[in-house]
């Protein structure tokens, strides 16, 4: 499996689509501000906190989108029996642990969209295979922070065979992190159910920073949806 790179540089929307704020992820040691002054410095476009099993920074990551226009966009990383699960536009999050196939319904009966979580990670915590059974995938995190080059590259080549959307996403627990892989989106995602459209319509790429800028790698689903 080959990753193509088209662009280095030039972008519309680059985003960090996962990352853990210390006050509600306790395996976290970055604040709010850390990770936004971090991600603006980088010229990265917007980032997700998506904290375990709480989405309890919502007020005060829109407070401080408000006041910068900085895009802050609050999700959830639920760890479901199958494995772990970022997902945006649920509100109310399950209280127990549940099916991965269950929280995809839920998420969607919402309007929302839930994204397979680094699937090949080797800690109890990646879907793997198991996401070939779910009755329905949007997208997939291929180019995670925290995991090896060549379980990503597993991850990559899932996305493609179910042609379903990949993404890039640091996942971050310390401040080096941050931003070190993104997600590619186009110019109109400017909050979250904009965000939740792209994801649907396969409209993203995986990014990783290399030497003061992003690389952005094309695959083939994002090349059928914008066509």
């Amino acid at each position: 499996m080959s990753i193509e790179s088209i662009v280095k540089g030039g972008h519309s929307m680059l985003i960090d689509t996962h990352l853990h704020e210390k006050k509600f992820s306790e395996d976290s040691f970055i604040s709010l501000e850390e990770i936004f002054e971090r991600a603006r410095e980088l010229g990265l476009d917007g980032i997700c906190i998506t904290d375990h099993e709480s989405n309890a920074i919502r007020a005060e990551a829109t407070e401080l989108s408000q006041k910068t226009g900085f895009l802050i966009i609050t999700g959830a990383e639920i760890l479901t029996l199958e494995g772990d699960m970022t997902v945006f536009g649920l509100d109310r999050l399950p209280e127990q642990r549940i099916h991965a196939c269950e929280l995809v319904q839920l998420t969607e009966a919402v309007g929302g969209v839930a994204i397979c979580s680094h699937p090949y990670r080797q800690n109890n915590r990646g879907m793997g295979d198991s996401i070939r059974e779910l009755p329905l995938v949007r997208g997939i995190e291929t180019l995670n922070g925290s995991t090896p080059k060549h379980h990503n590259l597993q991850a990559y080549d899932l996305s493609l065979e179910l042609q379903v959307a990949a993404l890039g996403a640091s996942d971050a627990h310390v401040i080096e992190q941050v931003g070190k892989f993104a997600t590619w989106m186009p110019e109109w995602v400017k909050d979250e159910n904009s965000f939740i459209q792209a994801v649907k319509k396969g409209s993203t790429l995986p990014a990783a920073y290399n030497n003061s800028s992003y690389e952005i790698f094309r695959n083939n689903l994002y090349a059928k949806a914008a066509s």
